[in-house]
């Protein structure tokens, strides 16, 4: 079990363009469609929709890619 966050948390983590940081906006505890593909998630491993600071762009991802920032 990873991580839990919650819905105002300020996040980070690394993608392919480098370290990325942004705001928890969703909690999703059960499988849900994003961009084309179905994301699993569950109450024991939910995804987080998670708004960029930088950009408009909106990511799902697992606790266990993510790590609290602090304020």
């Amino acid at each position: 079990m990873s991580r839990s966050f919650k819905v105002g948390d300020h996040v980070g983590w690394n993608s392919e363009a480098g370290k990325v940081s942004g705001v928890i906006t969703e909690v999703k505890t059960a499988d849900f469609d994003y961009k084309g593909h179905t994301r699993r998630a569950s109450p024991d491993d939910p995804q987080y929709l998670i708004q960029s600071d930088k950009t408009d762009h909106v990511a799902a991802h697992k606790g266990s890619a993510l790590h609290l920032l602090g304020s």
